[in-house]
């Protein structure tokens, strides 16, 4: 195995006596060029909604709930999409957030939640798991549309206005109160309902 190894990096190491050097470094680069491309072509043809709710698992659940929401319809006919909750925007976080989005993958290949019953059996589990990431990274997600400071609490209603403000001041980030802000909360969750905003 070691002879073969070293046969293999000696050929790989020794200059073509076919083509420049010039030549294989045009090839590599325009090689490199289209690979990029087609990569982030099929990482952006993730983030559509069209692609997020192909499976009926979303669209007949989660998908269904959204469009109840003001996310989906409100008066300024701006949408949020399923990328824009879930995906980071910068390129590093959104391919790990891919890897990690692999295990949804993996649930609906193997089928543990590839029926409305099953999928609201396992709804605590996702929605927790979700949940502990957004706030692992200070709902990152939500701070592309939402900011405190470009909030103008006196255009918001009391309650809203005052939870803002001490939630600014304890440090605390968006999933902390909107859990059920996009979907249907999950049956057995620690917190009191009524808490959430």
């Amino acid at each position: 195995m070691a002879g073969r190894f070293s046969t293999l990096w000696g050929k790989l190491k020794k200059p073509s006596a076919r083509y420049s050097l010039i030549g294989l470094l045009m090839t590599g680069f325009v090689a490199g060029i289209l690979f990029w491309g087609g990569f982030n072509t099929g990482m952006e043809a993730t983030n559509t909604m069209d692609f997020c709710i192909s499976c009926h698992e979303m669209h007949d659940n989660v998908y269904q709930e959204y469009k109840k929401t003001i996310h989906y319809t409100n008066r300024t006919g701006i949408r949020a999409v399923c990328s824009d909750c879930h995906v980071p925007k910068d390129w590093s976080h959104k391919v790990i957030r891919k890897i990690q989005a692999s295990r949804e993958v993996w649930g609906k290949l193997t089928g543990t939640i590839d029926t409305p019953e099953k999928f609201e059996a396992k709804r605590l589990v996702l929605a927790e798991r979700e949940w502990a990431r957004m706030k692992s990274v200070d709902s990152r997600e939500c701070r592309n549309c939402h900011s405190f400071e470009g909030m103008d609490t006196e255009k918001q209603k009391m309650r809203g206005a005052k939870m803002h403000k001490i939630a600014q001041e304890e440090k605390q980030t968006c999933i902390d109160c909107h859990k059920g802000i996009a979907h249907t909360k999950p049956k057995g969750m620690k917190e009191d309902a009524d808490e959430d905003l």
